[in-house]
């Protein structure tokens, strides 16, 4: 029988809201106070992972997988792996345009990620820990750098096998494979798998790779415990999550709820209504469009969301005014990512690229949708990483919630409303995977 997690001192912690936001600091004194060094030497490693088990926590990344069942895995494999011990990759990737929560956290809150992604290394047996940040988020970066020198210099055991290292600016270099690919010399590209990470990742060793709110929540877990962790959320899907809401809402930026809550409430609570809207985008732009009628009935878990052809992904959330044409958002977010390809498959090489140029001309009256969803079957489920599939979820969604909207751009009628764009779209990105 497993042993019982050992958590810190006994404190006393509300219920109440917010968690991960409620002590956003750069300090590691104040951060101290709050959550003081955890005895990681004393702690054998199968209690972290058990209460974790225990919590019910998921990733917060976009997959979902079970948190504890990734730190078991890890730590299972590692005997096998002789004279290779495990790394752990705190992912900070964040390349979804519409998403903030990540690069909150880590430069307002680094040493929450920093206490979450030392206990992983507890858990799993690890040496070393890389935390990997966008290197065009100059703040998450500093704040992530300081807060690091700032542990070794206090002179933290367990910080010395701490490193950050800034990553290429790319959607897909976030893609697991492609972290570890990157960190053993490659390019930042995703790689066929097997072998996982967790078999042979960072160096040939088995290596964990977690999200950053993922890990910030395991650091509030195992000092408050799994029960705590629970007293929010569903009994499938425990605890709370971060959102970023933008669009049409007064309150636009990162926010923190309960794990099923009812999306109006979110829109609400953000300063928006569904009156007031065309449409919602929930998952970011790897998820799929609901219409206002489906957003009215949905809570923000995968067991509503699931059924409708979306899911919770990165948590970020778009509310579309009524004056927005959700075609046109469609066709720009779909040529958006067959312009992130990592450009080694020809799914998204060709099937990409065929897909945002057949969007394209439903914007500009072709009423061929039947050859469109045809093209989008043959390219879902191909190359080496998701991201066809991400953006074959998202059309799908955008033809089914629009279609009244395909029909008046096929009869010459075009947009209701006004012309402008909602969704955030970068430029087009040149620099090297490197």
């Amino acid at each position: 029988m497993a042993a019982a997690p050992i958590l810190l001192d006994p404190v006393v912690a509300e219920a109440t809201l917010p968690r991960l936001l409620a002590d956003l600091t750069n300090d590691l004194a104040s951060h101290r106070r709050q959550y003081p060094v955890p005895p990681l030497s004393a702690r054998p490693y199968g209690d972290i992972t058990t209460a974790v088990e225990r919590s019910g926590l998921r990733g917060r990344g976009g997959a979902g997988f079970p948190t504890g069942r990734k730190l078991r895995s890890v730590a299972e494999r590692y005997p096998r792996v002789v004279g290779k011990r495990p790394v752990v990759v705190v992912n900070g990737s964040e390349g979804e345009p519409a998403s903030k929560k990540d690069m909150l956290l880590l430069s307002r809150n680094p040493h929450l990620v920093l206490d979450g992604a030392l206990l992983a290394a507890a858990a799993v047996g690890a040496g070393e820990v890389v935390v990997c940040v966008d290197r065009h988020a100059t703040a998450a970066l500093r704040a992530v750098r300081a807060a690091t020198a700032e542990r070794v210099n206090s002179g933290e055991r367990s910080a010395q096998g701490l490193r950050v290292a800034a990553i290429p600016h790319h959607y897909v270099a976030g893609e697991e494979s492609a972290l570890v690919h990157w960190l053993n010399g490659g390019e930042a590209k995703p790689t066929v798998t097997p072998p996982r990470p967790f078999e042979s990742g960072v160096g040939g060793r088995p290596t964990l790779v977690d999200n950053v709110e993922t890990l910030a929540h395991l650091a509030q877990i195992v000092r408050w415990g799994p029960d705590w962790f629970r007293e929010h959320g569903t009994d499938a899907e425990p605890g709370t999550m971060l959102v970023t809401v933008t669009g049409a809402v007064q309150k636009v930026g990162v926010h923190e709820v309960p794990v099923g809550t009812r999306l109006s409430t979110v829109i609400r609570n953000a300063g928006g209504s569904l009156s007031k809207a065309s449409a919602v985008l929930v998952g970011g732009y790897f998820g799929a469009w609901l219409s206002t009628d489906q957003a009215r009935r949905a809570r923000l878990c995968d067991e509503d969301l699931r059924p409708l052809g979306a899911g919770l992904g990165c948590g970020a959330i778009v509310v579309l005014p009524p004056g927005a044409c959700g075609l046109r958002e469609t066709a720009r977010i779909v040529g958006w990512l067959a312009g992130e390809s990592a450009g080694q498959c020809g799914s998204c090489v060709h099937g990409l690229a065929a897909l945002a140029g057949g969007t394209v001309d439903l914007f500009g009256g072709d009423d061929n949708v039947d050859r469109l969803l045809r093209w989008a079957s043959q390219v879902e489920g191909r190359g080496a990483c998701h991201l066809p599939n991400g953006a074959v979820r998202l059309l799908r969604s955008g033809l089914a919630v629009f279609a009244d909207e395909v029909d008046r751009h096929r009869t010459g009628q075009g947009c209701t409303g006004a012309d402008g764009s909602v969704l955030p779209i970068p430029d087009a990105r040149s620099e090297p995977w490197q």
